[in-house]
């Protein structure tokens, strides 16, 4: 088994708030982590070459031979052979120099970490158009169909489906696979258009309506009557409610109840209140912008079709409502009536009718007890992460200068 190591590049920045708590590597989409895409596809065991702040939780593991491979930048079947052919010290590149993946020894390794030159390394120019590269959030959901299908081959390749209860309403049966202890109740599932995958231990209640392209994680639910139309991914340990279109829960996240969420991306830990919506169509139709923690400013996205982008630990109340185009921050506890703003900054406290920061401590307690009802612990490293992000991210919340 090879011993691979994922990196994070300089497109991390434009991936906040999702990877101010985790490495690019975390990031799910389609049904597995892309940590997990690349372990599968080049038969190794993962580890991280992150920020100095992440890396005591994102460990790295060196071996006497190490791939490297570049978070970004997803798996598949042309690339992986490019990447298995490679001798030691040789490299994929991209045209301008970019490293895509290389084979080092544990010295030659400790040189690219430090930015020393590598002796003899020999590298090797690609066709970046081959590549499928996550380079801004919106990606995420661009990209999620074919990742959807992607991940659903290479999981169900070889294996046998648990039957389909003889309740349940089905169209294309064959693109239908059901992991072990599942509980399905009288609902619907649609994988005429693609595949839908349900994951260990999780539950479908009555009245539910799933259309393929879509993963349900393991442990995770699907409440009474929830729409949800692909391509659409909920990670484990989820609650699923209402209806959910051509949008991505990361994980250990709830929006459980009526209210729309389309075209968005919610981190670890978040929950929507009672009849939340987002806006993911803007009424002219132009092309959406979203935040970049990189310009500091709102960017094009390129596309038509963008929702809500909330990072970790963070909520919203009942009646909540987000724009087109909504970027939220890490541990930030949202309500009130109204529109929110475009770009919440992470650790606030509040809404349309005002914002002031949530108390680091206060949002740490309500971090715990969420947690805990998961039968999780928010360790040591955790809150030293959620206290750099408050750090990191403290330029954004004006006020705190003016209080």
């Amino acid at each position: 088994m090879r011993n691979l190591l994922v990196f994070d590049d300089d497109v991390r920045g434009h991936l906040l708030p999702l990877c101010y708590t985790r490495p690019v590597a975390e990031l799910r989409l389609g049904i597995l982590t892309i940590k997990e895409k690349w372990e599968r596809w080049l038969d190794g065991k993962a580890s991280y070459i992150t920020q100095d702040y992440l890396a005591s939780k994102y460990t790295m593991q060196v071996e006497a031979e190490n791939w490297v491979v570049n978070a970004s930048i997803l798996p598949d079947a042309e690339l992986c052979n490019q990447i298995s052919s490679l001798s030691k010290n040789e490299a994929l590149l991209t045209p301008d120099g970019k490293l895509i993946a290389t084979l080092l020894d544990a010295k030659a390794l400790d040189d690219l970490i430090h930015e020393r030159d590598i002796d003899q390394i020999k590298g090797y120019e690609i066709d970046t158009e081959a590549l499928t590269q996550i380079t801004q959030l919106a990606d995420l959901t661009r990209l999620n169909q074919e990742q959807l299908r992607s991940d659903f081959e290479i999981i169900t390749r070889g294996r046998k489906s648990q039957p389909i209860p003889s309740h349940v309403q089905v169209r294309g049966r064959s693109q239908i696979f059901i992991e072990e202890n599942c509980s399905i109740g009288f609902c619907t599932l649609n994988a005429s258009d693609g595949p839908i995958y349900i994951g260990h231990n999780v539950q479908i209640q009555d009245g539910a309506i799933i259309q393929g392209n879509c993963s349900i994680g393991e442990h995770s639910k699907v409440k009474m009557a929830a729409r949800i139309s692909g391509p659409t991914t909920i990670g484990p340990v989820c609650t699923a409610g209402g209806e959910i279109s051509r949008s991505i829960m990361i994980g250990y996240s709830n929006k459980g109840h009526d209210g729309f969420l389309g075209d968005s991306i919610l981190g670890e830990w978040c929950n929507l209140g009672a009849d939340t919506n987002n806006s993911n169509l803007k009424n002219n139709y132009a092309e959406v912008k979203l935040w970049n923690y990189v310009s500091d400013r709102f960017e094009k996205t390129g596309q038509q079709f963008v929702g809500l982008i909330m990072g970790d630990h963070s909520k919203c109340g009942i009646n909540t409502m987000f724009n087109t185009g909504t970027v939220v921050g890490v541990s930030s506890n949202l309500f009130g009536a109204g529109y929110h703003r475009n770009f919440v900054p992470s650790f606030t406290w509040g809404g349309p009718q005002g914002m002031k920061s949530y108390g680091f401590e206060r949002a740490i307690e309500v971090a715990k007890i969420v947690m805990a009802r998961r039968h999780q612990e928010l360790h040591q490293l955790d809150r030293s992460i959620l206290q750099h992000v408050l750090e990191l991210s403290s330029k954004y919340r004006p006020w705190e200068k003016n209080s």
